[in-house]
């Protein structure tokens, strides 16, 4: 990672500010992206000198646009594409529309929008990473969150695509598919699942937990470690790995 910029999207708080982090940790230099520059501010606080904030909306092409042209005179080597909403639980009958649609415009949309803006000086110079954050919940079933795992599952079959366009021009894209992940999203998801099923907390919890092989959740330096060792790995390209604690082995 010596001497390589990396861009964090979604990297105010959460997964995204510790993967930040571990990248910096790893010798980066690190752009945390974002929309709340004083959540950023926060995490490039943390590492002072090897990361540093950058407001951006990913899903607005002007504000991609922008923040490329702030950084054009700087080599982008790294792109992960961390950004991402949960989105509603509720059945999909129940989903309105526009709740539909600002799940696809983070979670997808938002990768395109950054992938067609860093892209072409990695294609130019023959070299780079992508890394999208995909999700375990992208390649099984998960009542009660469709456009979520609708979402992910765009988010493989994009990797997937754009690695056969990028990998012959010396760009390795590949996925990262956590979950469940142990963090305030997973805690908000257990509080709403709670309350549409009727169960307890600890009951929606446990029935999900309960899926993966290892009866656990994966941690946020768990999924940062990952994707460090994953940018490290010189051959990988078009692959997808699973951390969830063997959620997706059942």
């Amino acid at each position: 990672m010596a001497g390589r910029t990396a861009l964090v999207t979604g990297g105010g708080s959460g997964l995204g500010a510790v993967l930040a982090h571990a990248l910096a940790d790893a010798g980066a230099r690190v752009v945390a992206v974002g929309r709340t520059l004083d959540a950023l501010e926060r995490t490039a606080r943390a590492r002072p000198g090897s990361v540093r904030a950058a407001r951006c909306d990913v899903t607005d092409p002007a504000s991609v646009d922008a923040l490329a042209g702030a950084l054009a005179a700087e080599r982008v080597d790294i792109l992960v594409n961390n950004a991402g909403v949960p989105g509603p639980v509720a059945p999909l009958t129940a989903i309105e529309p526009d709740d539909w649609d600002e799940v696809f415009s983070v979670n997808v949309r938002g990768v395109y929008l950054m992938c067609r803006a860093f892209l072409p000086g990695m294609t130019e110079r023959g070299e780079g990473d992508v890394l999208n954050i995909a999700s375990v919940s992208g390649k099984r079933p998960l009542a009660g969150r469709t456009p979520y795992c609708a979402s992910k599952a765009a988010v493989l079959g994009l990797t997937s695509a754009l690695a056969a366009e990028a990998g012959p021009l010396g760009v390795r894209v590949n996925s990262l598919s956590p979950g469940p992940v142990d963090s305030e999203r997973m805690r908000r998801n257990f509080r709403l699942e709670a309350e549409r099923t009727g169960v307890s907390y600890e009951e929606a919890e446990r029935a999900f937990v309960s899926r993966a092989l290892l009866e656990r959740m994966v941690t946020e330096e768990e999924v940062a470690a990952a994707a460090v060792a994953m940018i490290g790995m010189s051959g990988l390209c078009a692959a997808d790995l699973d951390l969830s604690a063997g959620m997706v082995a059942r």
